[in-house]
């Protein structure tokens, strides 16, 4: 089975749907996926995520399979050490969450003070294992670390969701934690990631990561990928963002 991990076009947050620029990068995204042969299509509730899906949807004649809450941009607020107000727990300065040693290890990540005290790990807890049941009716059990192959095949299933809310799903999949892709990962507006179990062994499957936020197909089209996720190359760079 291979899975589709999608981030939404350019987001113009303040409508919770997508700039000109991400319009655009839905239309080049969908040239690329309906001639995928999706087998499901998954969206998040956010206005953002179903918008950049619908194009896609249009073009196949069809709705998308589900459209879940547990895919909206992943919620927990906390109180960075550099911050004054409460902000997203998946954009740190390096200099705030690179000290902490348990953030870079799959489980002690959650342990630290910031995270358990504002209850992180529980929410991802509840999108992964809401993850693992959509994963196990399309014959995918969780048994430990790996998945059980109880009905293999070579579906294709697509989710339209969120840079933070992504993270999560593949650090679930390959046993990372998510600080480390979080901070360590750029996925641009409309992007593809797949990953792709691998069956060695009868009835052993395990996600591989094929590629990372691919935006092929926006070079396909002409068009240049959104500098949205990304900060400042040199802080030097007054026109790029710093915060």
């Amino acid at each position: 089975m291979k899975i589709l991990i999608i981030r939404h076009g350019d987001p113009d947050y303040s409508i919770d749907s997508l700039t000109e620029q991400g319009w655009i990068e839905a239309e080049c995204l969908s040239e690329k996926l309906i001639n995928m042969d999706l087998t499901s299509i998954y969206c998040s509730t956010l206005g953002r995520a179903k918008d950049t899906a619908s194009i896609t949807l249009k073009k196949l004649g069809r709705e998308a399979d589900g459209v879940f809450e547990w895919l909206k941009e992943f919620p927990p607020a906390i109180l960075k050490p550099s911050d004054k107000e409460e902000d997203v727990c998946w954009d740190w300065l390096p200099a705030d969450w690179t000290c902490e040693d348990r953030f870079y290890h799959k489980e002690k990540w959650s342990e630290v003070p910031i995270m358990s005290e504002n209850h992180v790990r529980e929410e991802y807890d509840r999108v992964t294992g809401e993850f693992d049941k959509l994963l196990a009716k399309h014959g995918y059990v969780r048994e430990g670390n790996y998945y059980r192959a109880e009905n293999p095949n070579m579906d294709t299933i697509a989710i339209f969701c969120h840079f933070g809310l992504g993270c999560v799903l593949i650090s679930h999949l390959l046993g990372i934690s998510p600080m480390a892709l979080w901070h360590g990962m750029c996925a641009a507006p409309s992007s593809v990631s797949t990953l792709t179990t691998e069956e060695r062994r009868e009835g052993i499957a395990y996600f591989r990561m094929n590629s990372y936020g691919d935006v092929s197909h926006l070079y396909a089209k002409g068009e240049e990928s959104s500098f949205s996720a990304r900060f400042c190359e040199m802080y030097k760079n007054e026109h790029e963002r710093h915060d």
